[in-house]
């Protein structure tokens, strides 16, 4: 009698199938027969089903390993080359050390263990394991990193980080800048203020930490070109007569579609602040490398200015040293006198008895009058005059802008809520 190979389905089903896979197999019949179809339908029923079922065994890399060892008759000796020195090779081999990219690619290239053996199930699949890496991987700042808790999986120390630099820096850019995190297309020009070039390696991570920090940002609306007027910048920088006016910026701007992110500096960026467009939506990242509520305002409005009149399509990212004197562009000077002007109209300063005399009388005066901290009268009479100890009492004290901000400064636990 002949039966109907039915699709597998419960585990009833299948072991029906395998009973009647068994008792066909007993039996003996003639080639193209009726009874060969069936068995040869039913096995791959059977196949497919237990595909569906039961997880494929992954090539396990340290046995691979192994079995090259086994096979060309190496000694843990003979793999210093590839992992680093006779204790690693045996942390590696007991599997108390997982490989680095730096070792798997060595591994592959001078051992020829297939490199989808070696990366397993990873997410570095889109390596190529036979060329160096495009990057020098070691001039990342990876301990700057780490000591952030930008690496908050990883479990090893310092000396560990810098080993394992090339795997930590690519899960930390992946995707964040989408087609630009590939290695090659990531050393496109960054445009930046000033004569010091900054470190392009500790410049480059900044700005993907300050997209990370961004995007947890909850803008109320989408920002809209136009929106940047002088009576919008003064408004804003009204809030700043209030104790928590950092924070206040920081909300009034989320409600106009930018974000506004405060994350330090790298060594050797020079950097106070930067804007940058996330798609369409504009960012202002400051650093406070000088925290005074004079330098975060003027920096804040400096890079609104940017925001306003300079971001586009292709100039998406401009980083700024306030500090470097040699700053000529076009851009820079725009920048600079719409931020003063923003923060004290050029008339109410030239009528401004401050203008001569200096003194924190007139300095509080003007600034009551224009409803802004007085801070930042006084950092502009210290400019103006390029006298940097005048009116010291009322800049603020020491730490008042980061204090605002606490929650936001350290690696991925830090949010902008």
């Amino acid at each position: 009698m002949k039966q109907q190979v039915r699709v597998i389905k419960t585990q009833r089903d299948y072991d029906a199938a395998i009973a009647r896979l068994s008792a066909l197999m007993d039996e003996e019949f003639a080639s193209g027969s009726n009874a060969e179809a069936e068995l040869e339908l039913l096995a791959l029923v059977i196949e497919s089903y237990e595909r569906s079922k039961i997880a494929p065994v992954c090539p396990d890399p340290i046995e691979a390993i192994l079995f090259r060892m086994d096979q060309q008759q190496l000694s843990k000796k003979d793999l210093v080359p590839y992992i680093g020195s006779l204790s690693k090779v045996s942390e590696v081999i007991s599997r108390k050390r997982p490989l680095s990219l730096s070792m798997i690619r060595k591994l592959h290239t001078g051992l020829n263990i297939p490199a989808g053996v070696l990366i397993g199930d990873s997410d570095d699949t889109d390596v190529d394991l036979s060329s160096e890496p495009q990057y020098n991987y070691a001039k990342f700042p990876v301990q700057e990193m780490w000591e952030r808790g930008y690496f908050p999986d990883f479990k090893g120390g310092v000396k560990q980080v810098k080993e394992y630099a090339e795997d930590l820096v690519r899960k930390f850019m992946r995707g964040v800048l989408g087609d630009m995190g590939r290695p090659a297309l990531l050393r496109a020009r960054l445009h930046q203020s000033g004569s010091r070039v900054m470190n392009e390696y500790a410049l480059l991570v900044w700005r993907i930490c300050v997209l990370k920090k961004a995007r947890t940002i909850n803008l109320s609306s989408q920002y809209k070109d136009g929106i940047i007027t002088d009576e919008w910048l003064r408004d804003l920088a009204k809030l700043s007569r209030f104790e928590k006016g950092p924070r206040l910026a920081q909300e009034f701007l989320a409600d106009n579609g930018i974000a506004l992110v405060i994350e330090p500096h790298y060594k050797k960026t020079y950097l106070d602040g930067a804007a940058m467009l996330d798609g369409r939506a504009p960012i202002v990242a400051l650093t406070l490398r000088h925290d005074r509520l004079d330098n975060f305002w003027f920096a804040l409005m400096h890079e609104l200015v940017h925001v306003q009149k300079h971001l586009k399509g292709t100039h998406v990212f401009i980083a700024d040293n306030l500090d470097d004197k040699t700053r000529s562009s076009q851009e820079e000077h725009e920048a600079d006198q719409w931020a003063r002007d923003a923060l004290i109209p050029a008339a109410e300063w030239e009528k401004s008895p401050v203008k001569t005399t200096g003194s924190a009388a007139s300095a509080i005066a003007l600034a009551d009058k224009l409803r802004i901290h007085p801070a930042i009268v006084a950092g502009r009479v210290r400019y103006e005059t390029n006298n940097w100890r005048a009116l010291t009492g009322l800049l603020g004290a020491k730490g008042v802008v980061r204090k605002n901000f606490e929650n936001q400064l350290g690696g991925p636990q830090a949010h902008t809520s």
